[in-house]
């Protein structure tokens, strides 16, 4: 008995953190919510893209305090929270609203191993939603401003020998700002969600040497047949950058360049990337100076090419590796019941794109909300398109498919601080997601939500990265520019315009609502655009709106959008519950006929 106790007593000693925490509220939850360890948070390498063997994983529990804006530093903590969990969400274990008149405020310890001695240390953020100040030792080291894209810090100077103080300050205007916020409010309704505070995406510390590789940008050319890296380095240009491209452990190409230089890598008969073959490459590269290996890191790359065409019959279609593909695939807002902006694990975040995968789509349209970057190398992983869409901030205006007046020339004029700071993020957010193979389409706006200047940004998008298509604004006034016309009906798919000059897609329609009663965020106030009863009547409703699409992409469609991929909130016209826990169609049905849509053109 007594060895029992203390055994009971060890235990609970050495498990301090989990007897503080739990999850805040009493909302639905999805089943990975269970599965969360407070002393292991999302311990996965959070940059497949350009990663490195060590590092340091910061999320977990920290302090935090919410104080009025401009107070300063707090003296006394309100509590735990876990990170990278929004302080709104139930798994930050505080679920309390901030708004533009506080500030949040975050601090932990962490200790730097002592390994990387002589190593500059960096700081990395996958993502703060929005302005975050950043000390440590109580030096200021850096601010950032952006809800979506990572940033870093070198914190080298500001380090002490053994525990070093973190502590980050947080202003989150949501809708009472200009920033870009996608579907957050201060009062959710109707299609409009909670808002998210803070930080939401993996902290992590990373040692490298004074002279390492920043970025990486791959461009492939499967015309030419050649793969082009461009290192983006610190330290001196007459350092030499190597890059090797694998198939499994055959060296494909191989070659190096002074660093600034970008390395174009010849790939004979190379294995194109599509939904049905998302063949990658292993991508290894070095940064060499004096002779010697300084850093390296691993990457993957893909041979693909997006691109329109037109077909015998004259319409522009759509184009995967010069072939016409049409392009099919949910809405996706990425929302969580527990986590927010923030899957709980990555099981969860892979799950969504999986059940995608699974109910034969072959794209993903990406809502309005930037992803972290594990998310896109699941899609590339899968082979899903993906459409990534700008978050929308701003004003936000009517819908443009109710009162369809298109070409009124009617546009949002904006502050040049507002304009500024869209231009900042919107360039940020393409820099951050470039290499990843799966993207095929920028969306700058949607439904008129803060659209303006449509002509000039749709221009500087297709110059900026002219290897994808770009589709102006989704559903918003349309102007001729950019590839695509992109039309939105609710809740049937419509062609009721057509560009001959352009790709046209029915970027969004559907909506069929089904309650679930023990899968629901709000016991009322559940909307859909359409209700039904049973699994059966929304599934025989899909088909048959599948069909009309399919009709009218003979005549012209190249792309469709379902709405959505799960319930959000108190939006129920989810394929899928917004726990995730029941599929609201006959997934054999749906796949069936999304697979026969996939392959019209073909």
């Amino acid at each position: 008995m007594k060895r029992t106790i203390l055994s009971m007593l060890t235990l609970a000693l050495a498990m301090p953190a989990l007897a503080q925490w739990a999850p805040a509220g009493d909302k639905i939850k999805t089943k990975w919510a269970e599965e969360i360890d407070v002393n292991n948070v999302l311990p996965e390498y959070p940059r497949p893209i350009m990663e490195r063997a060590d590092w340091q994983n910061l999320n977990g529990l920290w302090q935090y305090a919410i104080t009025p804006a401009g107070q300063g530093e707090p003296a006394k903590w309100d509590g735990q929270i876990l990170v990278p969990f929004a302080v709104e969400s139930s798994l930050s274990g505080v679920g309390r609203t901030v708004g533009d008149k506080q500030e949040l405020w975050y601090s932990r310890e962490f200790t730097v191993p002592a390994a990387w001695k002589g190593r500059q240390v960096l700081l990395n953020f996958g993502a703060v939603d929005w302005k975050a100040d950043v000390w440590v030792n109580g030096t200021k080291v850096g601010q950032h401003t952006g809800g979506y894209t990572p940033f870093s810090f070198d914190i080298t100077p500001a380090l002490a020998a053994g525990k070093n103080q973190l502590v980050v300050k947080v202003w989150d205007p949501t809708d009472a700002g200009y920033q870009p916020r996608g579907k957050q409010v201060n009062k959710p309704e109707g299609i409009w969600y909670t808002p998210v505070t803070g930080i939401w995406q993996t902290v992590w510390l990373e040692p490298v040497a004074d002279r390492h590789i920043a970025d990486l940008k791959t461009t492939p050319d499967i015309d030419r047949g050649i793969l082009t890296v461009e290192a983006i380095t610190t330290g001196d240009t007459k350092d030499i950058v190597e890059v090797e491209v694998l198939d499994g452990t055959a060296v494909v190409a191989k070659a190096r360049a002074l660093a600034g230089q970008p390395i174009e890598l010849p790939i004979a008969d190379a294995k194109l990337w599509s939904p049905d073959s998302p063949f990658l490459y292993d991508v290894k590269v070095s940064l060499v100076s004096g002779g010697k290996t300084v850093d390296a890191v691993d990457s993957y790359a893909a041979m693909r090419k997006f691109s329109t065409q037109r077909d015998a019959n004259g319409i522009v279609r759509l184009q995967l590796n010069n072939k016409d593909q049409f392009q099919f695939g949910p809405l996706d807002q990425g929302w969580w019941p527990d986590g927010l902006y923030t899957a709980p694990t990555d099981e969860a975040l892979v799950y969504d794109i999986q059940k995608t995968k699974d109910l034969g789509f072959n794209m993903i349209r990406k809502h309005v909300k930037v992803e972290p970057a594990r998310w896109y190398t699941y899609c590339d992983r899968l082979g899903m398109i993906v459409w990534q869409d700008m978050p929308s901030g701003e004003k936000l205006g009517m819908p443009q498919w109710q009162n369809r007046q298109y070409f009124n020339g009617t546009e949002l004029i904006r502050s040049a601080e507002s304009d500024a700071n869209f231009r900042k993020e919107w360039k940020e957010i393409i820099d951050y997601l470039y290499s990843y193979p799966s993207i095929g389409v920028w969306v700058p706006f949607n439904e008129a939500w803060g659209q303006y200047n449509t002509v000039e940004i749709a221009d500087w998008t297709k110059q900026y990265d002219p290897s994808r298509l770009v589709n102006p604004a989704s559903g918003g006034n349309f102007y001729p520019c950019g590839d695509i016309l992109d039309l939105h009906n609710y809740p049937h798919p419509e062609m009721y315009l057509y560009d001959a000059q352009r790709a046209n897609a029915m970027g969004e329609y559907g909506g069929i609502g089904l309650v679930l009663k023990d899968h629901i965020w709000e016991p009322n106030r559940n909307w859909g655009y359409i209700q039904f009863n049973s699994p059966k009547e929304v599934t025989d409703e899909y088909v048959k709106y599948a069909k009309q699409l399919m009709e009218q992409a003979r005549h012209g469609f190249s792309a469709g959008v379902y709405t959505q991929t799960t319930d959000v909130e108190i939006e129920v016209n989810g394929l899928m519950t917004y726990d995730r826990k029941v599929m609201k169609v006959d997934e054999e049905t749906v796949r069936k006929i999304n697979q026969e849509i996939c392959n019209i053109l073909q």
